[in-house]
């Protein structure tokens, strides 16, 4: 029996000083930093294993690739995998879950920290001279508020948004989880959609983006929000209408954002996201929130563990 063949599809997205486990059995290994569409079917010929992280594997692809047993996703969301699919055909895909407990909700706690005290703004003003030509101590130019008393709502209440929850509440602030948007009836422990985004000092998505998640909050739900509320996305970037949220960041509808995640990945300066960057009231990062070094390195230990355990015969982090 020919020993199996394991190919890295995107390999550029774990950092290099991040090293992958070997597996545990015989196989060949191929890795490639990058893989555009129309290179997908040419380097995943004859591999059993398929590892990818954001390169799409759809239909049209794996009708090609009849050798495949196996899609080891190295994240969480698998939207990029055609999974129906792959139960049909019997294609095993499995993911990466609970890595980034810790990274995620600390990235939305230093997003948070920033914004509120209006970090960007003061360093934005000092780099302009607006200090020197004050000739004060300090300076105020940007309202610098506090976090304790303040109220997070979370929308999205799986591991990551529990994970935010419990850090805001060791600063003292009140959490809300927010009910499914539309929903008729609210869960015990849970509060309205609107009521969260109308009451909450500061609003974190954790949510999956699917049909009825895109485009949650719009130019209506920005205009329920406090004028002193921040919003901050780690989850996905079509949660957010991002020019509705360039609005309301232009007209002080809201106070701040911080965004880790845009609609198309990487975004480029036809994002008004990115176009708008020099907003004092905006924080951008790559979709970094993730990761850490420490999570980074519990994801490609999961995932190696994922590969092993499906040639071993036993199902882990097993979607199909």
């Amino acid at each position: 029996m020919s020993l199996p063949t394991v190919v890295f599809l995107d390999r550029a997205t774990i950092p290099r000083h991040i090293s992958l486990p070997s597996l545990n059995f015989a196989h060949h290994w191929q890795e490639y930093e990058l893989t555009s569409p129309d290179q997908v079917v040419e380097r995943l010929a004859g591999a059993d294993i398929a590892i990818t992280n954001k390169v799409r594997l759809t239909a049209d692809v794996l009708a090609q690739l009849p050798q495949l047993r196996l899609i080891a996703v190295s994240a969480t969301g698998v939207n990029n995998v055609d999974v129906d699919y792959c139960r049909l055909h019997k294609i095993a895909v499995c993911n990466v879950q609970g890595y980034a407990v810790q990274s995620v909700p600390e990235h939305v706690i230093g997003m948070l920290f920033a914004l509120r005290r209006n970090l960007l703004g003061y360093h934005q003003d000092i780099a302009a001279g607006e200090w020197q030509r004050n000739k004060q101590f300090c300076f105020f130019t940007h309202p610098i508020g506090d976090i304790a008393g303040s109220t997070m709502g979370i929308i999205g209440s799986g591991t990551l948004g529990k994970a935010t929850a419990q850090l805001a509440k060791a600063l003292g602030m009140q959490v809300l989880l927010a009910e499914h948007k539309g929903a008729q009836h609210c869960r015990a422990g849970y509060t309205p959609f609107e009521q969260v985004v109308a009451n909450a000092d500061v609003l974190s998505l954790h949510c999956p983006l699917t049909d009825s998640t895109h485009h949650l909050l719009s130019t209506d739900e920005f205009a329920l929000m406090k004028p002193n509320a921040i919003l901050i996305n780690t989850g996905r970037g079509g949660l957010v209408d991002e020019q509705a949220l360039v609005d309301a960041l232009k007209q002080r509808r809201i106070a701040g954002a911080g965004v880790d995640v845009f609609t198309q990945e990487p975004a480029d300066r036809n994002n008004p996201l990115l176009a708008n960057m020099e907003l004092p009231n905006l924080l951008l990062t790559p979709h970094v929130a993730w990761g850490s070094d420490s999570a980074i390195e519990r994801l490609v230990a999961i995932l190696i563990d994922n590969i092993e355990g499906f040639i071993a015969g036993e199902s882990r982090h097993r979607l199909v």
